[in-house]
């Protein structure tokens, strides 16, 4: 990819392109925690397969953010040295893993929404943003099955594996609505015609997961409350940790090479 000269700097898209790769970095971390325990060796390499997927896109996403943005930092600068109020990822995406189940749902509300969004990201104005979203859309569309072939397997096995799959929709669903946001950033960028809101996407995304979810001999939940604040840098308590076992390395040897 080549570099952006100082000239053609885009501070918005910088943002809406970190908090992207910040999405797939922190779901892609999640992930990674599953490895050797996971319910099965197969579940704990698609579990893998899928993480090392996302930790390429936030790799291309934040390295472009980095050109964008005027400072020249790398997807490695962006990953860890910035300190927990500096990401802007989704709160959805830094979820515990709780059971597979919860996992799962996770993954359910999250690769929809991402194969919706990268899709139109295709049509965007910016050829490399657009040569993105066309690949990663591909890609992620291998999650999203991974998902709903789990959902429909969970409610329709035991009892206790449809219990397991209703709790865990009712964990998550509150924090999918933050993913269809749309604030001052995303309205001039859309208004801009750089690329499209994410907000329209809502009705059609609602509709796929009903139908899976539905399948499964479930119902999609009716949250009362929604789940607000990780694009301005507001996590939950589980953030934290997560990032610092992220970054340990990192701090512990800085500048080191293998």
């Amino acid at each position: 990819m080549p570099d952006v000269p100082p000239s053609a700097a885009h501070p918005d898209l910088a943002r809406y392109v970190t908090r992207l790769g910040d999405d797939a970095l922190v779901l892609g971390q999640r992930l990674c925690q599953w490895i050797t325990r996971a319910p099965t060796i197969d579940e704990d390499l698609a579990l893998s397969n899928i993480a090392l997927d996302l930790i390429g896109h936030a790799r291309a996403l934040l390295a472009r953010a980095g050109r964008l943005d005027g400072t020249g930092r790398t997807e490695d600068d962006f990953a860890y040295t910035r300190s927990e109020r500096e990401f802007t990822n989704a709160l959805l995406t830094e979820l515990p893993n709780g059971d597979f189940a919860v996992t799962v749902a996770r993954q359910l509300a999250y690769t929809h929404f991402a194969v919706l969004h990268y899709a139109s990201l295709a049509h965007c104005a910016d050829p490399e943003l657009a040569a993105f979203g066309a690949r990663a859309a591909k890609e992620v569309a291998f999650h999203r099955l991974h998902a709903d072939r789990w959902t429909v397997t969970l409610g329709r096995g035991t009892a206790e594996s449809a219990r397991r799959m209703r709790h865990a929709l009712e964990r998550v669903w509150p924090y999918a609505g933050e993913l269809f946001e749309d604030d001052d950033l995303l309205r001039r960028l859309a208004a801009s015609g750089t690329v499209p809101s994410p907000a329209p996407l809502r009705d059609t995304w609602l509709g796929r997961v009903t139908g899976v979810v539905t399948e499964a001999g479930l119902a999609v939940p009716a949250p009362t409350w929604s789940a607000t604040g990780g694009r301005a840098g507001l996590h939950t308590e589980e953030f934290g940790p997560l990032i610092a076992e992220l970054q340990s390395v990192r701090r512990q040897f800085p500048g080191g090479t293998w």
